[in-house]
């Protein structure tokens, strides 16, 4: 015989959904995220503009710090070999390949040593050898190492210095610089050819540019000059003219100017002379600040994104959604001091606020106990998950609150104990907890129309010793339940675990944690802990939060 018996809910509505199913109705995608960057990058401004900030002073700092170069830059036109002999001239075509070899002529060794000789650059200071930084020095021992350990011969380097004078050495590493400040390109895609040169002396740059295109007319005409010696039917005014052009390009290169006389023969017409810069071209202040800026805005954002995702602290409600059933029941504004009470209702907007919270945090405990309470007075329990989290001077607010509400209230008090109440067998609830004094005997102190007793006793061996499942405990604090409300400061559950005994004997317990402070996990561990010792938990405060 069968049975015809309904499966559970969750396998009949893979069949037939359910219409009550809850909605997702959360928006994902690319609007989403810029929403959030937004939100995030509004709530931490004041960091990220602190980020950028520091960034455009370093760039600032570094681009003082660099030195002024100046550039200047002379053209000229390239045109076609003409060579002459005495029944005709003949002339070779000019393309594009040919012009990238005169580029290669242009920085060839040989006319560029010669410009560095005919100006005697070898003699300037800042081509001389600048000494090598820390960093960059120990990465080339690292590298010179490493080779010569794998190698088992000394560096080339080395090698290739041992063989020369000092003198000579020196004018080598200055013509390597010379040569690095040298540059020549095409116009686009024309036969304009721009050399350029780069110099921290603003005179140097158009010397030495000039002196670059006289040196290649030179170069030219010597060819030629060459190329008629050697004819036999060379005659002496061709022989005239051509040395006429080489003299007048020798003087130019020497003096780092253009020739003053015409250079048929060259092979290139000049179109422009370099001139000495008005003003420095690089570094690029601007650019650079402007860059710092961004980059120290980029690391500021990298910096928080990295902050945000693996920081556990508690902030907002929403960082305890997936860590924590408990619903967020008050978020407590910091106001400075170490007790600030909700009398001080007109003191300012931030007191106003926080007396606000403390409002609504009594409205949600008395309905959360409602269904229990009866005509019963409660038994309020606080629970801190650390030390500075706050909850005693909140016991007192609330404690206060519920007083100005028309009840009397009596707190189980963790905090600093006033000096002039005198010690005794039943001075708090661990002295209680090990006297067997009678109950009636015991001294509360009055403060504001608020009995408080101390929890911890101030011998520190009564405290080692006292057991706050003891009945003595349910017997006071029942007593305190006949007079009034009852609100409990937990001492705090990193430093000991006699929350958990008080907590069990409370009808409503409320988890503190610090803005800021608190991590999730700490709140996860106290919920776990409170439920097993049995403790009736209603939700969590965030206390003491900024603005």
């Amino acid at each position: 015989m069968t049975f015809d018996r309904p499966g559970p809910v969750e396998r009949a509505s893979r069949i037939w959904p359910l219409d009550n199913a809850p909605k997702d109705n959360r928006v994902d995608g690319p609007v989403m995220f810029l929403k959030l960057v937004f939100a995030i990058a509004w709530q931490y401004k004041i960091r990220l503009l602190a980020c950028m900030f520091a960034g455009i002073v370093a760039a600032v700092l570094y681009a003082q710090s660099l030195p002024r170069t100046y550039d200047a830059t002379a053209t000229m036109l390239l045109e076609p070999r003409q060579f002459a002999n005495a029944s005709a001239i003949l002339q070779q075509g000019l393309d594009l390949n040919s012009a990238e070899s005169e580029l290669q002529i242009i920085l060839s060794e040989r006319l560029l040593s010669a410009v560095f000789e005919s100006l005697k650059l070898y003699e300037s200071p800042e081509l001389a050898p600048q000494p090598t930084g820390v960093l960059k020095s120990a990465i080339t021992d690292a590298i010179t190492f490493v080779r010569s350990s794998f190698s088992g011969q000394p560096a080339e380097g080395d090698t290739s210095l041992l063989s020369q004078s000092p003198e000579e050495n020196l004018k080598r590493v200055a013509f390597a610089n010379f040569v690095e400040r040298v540059s020549a390109r095409r116009v686009g895609q024309s036969y304009v050819v721009a050399v350029g040169y780069w110099s921290t002396d603003p005179a140097q740059p158009a010397r030495v540019a000039n002196a670059i295109i006289s040196g290649y007319i030179l170069q030219s005409v010597t060819s030629k000059e060459q190329v008629a010696s050697a004819g036999t039917e060379t005659l002496q005014g061709r022989l005239d003219v051509l040395s006429a052009q080489i003299e007048t390009a020798t003087q130019a290169m020497k003096e780092g100017t253009l020739p003053k006389k015409a250079t048929p023969d060259a092979d290139a017409k000049i179109t422009g002379a370099a001139l000495s810069p008005l003003a420095p071209s690089s570094p690029r202040t601007s650019l650079i600040v402007a860059f710092g800026g961004i980059l120290g805005l980029f690391c500021g954002m990298a910096a928080l994104a990295m902050s945000i995702a693996f920081d556990r602290k508690v902030r907002s409600p929403k960082d305890l959604d997936v860590e924590t059933s408990l619903p967020c029941m008050a978020q407590i504004p910091e106001v400075g001091g170490k007790l600030q009470l909700a009398t001080r209702v007109g003191v300012g907007q931030r007191m106003q606020r926080h007396a606000a919270a403390i409002r609504d945090l009594r409205t949600l405990i008395d309905i959360s106990q409602t269904h229990k309470k009866g005509d019963r007075n409660a038994v309020i329990a606080l629970s801190g998950c650390s030390r500075d989290a706050g909850g005693s001077t909140l016991a007192l607010n609330l404690a206060d609150m519920l007083k100005r509400s028309g009840r009397t209230v009596t707190v189980f008090w963790c905090g600093e104990q006033t000096r002039g109440v005198s010690g005794g067998p039943l001075a708090s609830l661990a002295d209680a907890a090990v006297s067997n004094s009678d109950i009636a005997d015991m001294v509360f102190e009055q403060r504001e129309g608020i009995a408080i007793l101390p929890v911890l006793s101030r011998d520190t061996a009564t405290n080692v010793y006292s057991n706050f499942r003891h009945p003595r405990i349910r017997e006071i604090i029942e007593a305190a339940r006949q007079k009034g409300d009852v609100v409990i400061d937990l001492p705090a559950l990193d430093s000991s675990l006699d929350a958990l005994a008080l907590a069990s004997q409370a009808d409503v317990v409320v988890i503190v944690a610090r803005w800021g402070r608190t991590t999730r996990d700490a709140v996860k561990n106290a919920e776990q802990q409170l439920r097993r010792a049995g403790a009736n938990l209603v939700g969590y405060v965030i206390n003491r939060q900024r603005s």
